[in-house]
């Protein structure tokens, strides 16, 4: 956001103004003091660990202009403005309500167990056919990446995308409060995040309170398919719209197929119908293109233009990114892992595969004390969805060779412990043949793209 001063943000935090500028401009907001923009204000958070108090004259010499503070009562620095108040933490997220009192353009916040991430990425697609659209980079999606995306949000931006995570009990709603959305879209109800929140009707009721910040007259765009989300309706005030593939969804796709690997279906919106043909693999994606289609919709995109958009749409980084080495198909799909992402990556390594089907499964994390029993129904799952050779990699990961096993899965076993990657990419590299395809899977922690940085390597 443009033209915001140091008075400005004092204001916001309600704090206190020790020295400095009170004039002076600030353009970015910034926690890290290794990435500043220029012009920034540095917020040192405080946590388990590390104060990051200590990195304020390091944030100063790359390029901060102005500080928050609750650890100094007195400062005086003639090129610097230190701004005291109590807690950093919730002073960043007063500026970042500031920053969306001062936006006129309507968001759209993203949330969900699975796909987050590539349904913001699939609406940002749709929605970019008529508008510029503002989107959350990376995994921006806290109660600390939200108010630092608000801030970035300029006035040539015409409509803006925001993913709305949580890990814990009440983050949401904090999130969503900051956010306030116009529209809210909620992917699914699976059980990441399990460990922290104790069960999936309590994931479910988390969830819903992106609806804390949904606006008077906003709408709540829900997977129709979702047992959970099928029977929920928007809070008074707001509208409910379902997508997915039942009767019950008035955005629903139809006729769904594959072609070279590819879903194509029949998007019915309202119905009128559109031909949709993806450039990213997995059937699970049908339902993110319908969401997509349908908040372009209802923000004013002429569906056949949003059509040509998300047929355009390739994916990012480590999330199912297929790349060809030395006759060897890749499927880089490491950015993270739950059951169901990981049961979708196998499907696209089985709609990939023209050759040997070669997976290498890394542990799923947060998944709580019923871990081991989810890795093990994948292992059993993989039976109507077999492969050729199995890496497992990761204790809990054996289990879904166990599961494999007892289901009568025909395959070569080859199970690694986390403390043996080299060795693991020496096996993986050693057992490659032309014509093979490989998928790399597990949660972020594991650290697979790095062994899949290293096939492509090659």
């Amino acid at each position: 956001m443009e033209k915001i001063t140091v008075k400005d943000i004092v204001t916001a935090v309600n704090g206190t103004l020790l020295c400095g500028d009170e004039n002076h401009p600030v353009e970015h907001l910034s926690i890290d003091s290794r990435t500043m923009k220029g012009n920034d204000l540095f917020v040192p958070l405080i946590g388990e660990k590390v104060d990051a108090h200590r990195f304020i004259e390091q944030a100063f010499g790359a390029g901060a202009v102005a500080v928050l503070t609750s650890e100094h009562d007195h400062a005086e620095d003639a090129d610097h403005a230190w701004i005291r108040v109590a807690d950093t933490k919730k002073a960043l997220q007063e500026i970042g309500r500031y920053y969306r009192s001062h936006l006129s353009l309507p968001l759209i916040g993203i949330t969900g167990s699975v796909g987050k991430t590539t349904t913001r990425e699939m609406v940002a697609a749709a929605l970019s056919a008529k508008y510029r659209v503002y989107k959350t980079p990376g995994n921006s999606n806290s109660q600390v990446g939200v108010p630092i995306t608000l801030s970035e949000i300029t006035s040539a931006d015409e409509i803006g995308v925001l993913e709305l995570g949580m890990s814990m009990p009440g983050e949401l709603t904090v999130i969503a409060k900051i956010a306030q959305v116009d529209m809210a879209v909620i992917t699914n109800v699976g059980i990441t995040h399990i460990e922290q929140l104790g069960s999936q009707e309590n994931i479910y009721r988390e969830k819903l309170t992106i609806q804390d910040g949904l606006k008077e007259g906003g709408i709540l765009f829900l997977n129709g398919d979702d047992p959970l989300l099928k029977e929920t309706k928007a809070k008074a005030g707001c509208r409910t719209v379902y997508y997915g593939t039942g009767e019950n969804s008035e955005y629903r796709a139809e006729d769904i197929r594959s072609e070279d690997g590819y879903p194509v279906f029949t998007a019915n919106c309202r119905g009128e119908k559109y031909m949709v043909r993806l450039s990213i693999m997995g059937r699970h994606n049908v339902l993110n293109a319908m969401v997509a289609l349908a908040v372009a919709d209802l923000s004013g995109v002429p569906l056949s233009d949003a059509v040509k958009t998300l047929a355009a749409f390739t994916g990012f980084k480590n999330r199912q990114q297929i790349a060809e080495k030395n006759g060897v198909i890749v499927i880089d799909d490491t950015y993270n892992a739950s059951p169901v992402s990981m049961k979708a990556g196998l499907e696209v390594l089985e709609a990939t595969a023209k050759g040997r089907r070669i997976a290498v499964l890394a542990d799923m994390k947060e998944l709580g004390t019923d871990s081991p029993k989810f890795h093990y129904e994948v292992g059993s799952w993989m039976k109507s969805h077999p492969v050729d050779v199995l890496f497992t990699y990761g204790e809990l990961a054996l289990q879904i060779e166990k599961g494999a096993k007892r289901a009568g899965m025909k395959a070569e076993y080859l199970h690694f412990d986390e403390n043996q990657k080299e060795a693991m990419v020496d096996a993986l590299k050693a057992k490659l043949q032309t014509g093979d395809c490989v998928l790399l899977k597990g949660s972020n922690s594991m650290r697979l793209g790095e062994v899949a940085a290293k096939l492509l390597a090659e």
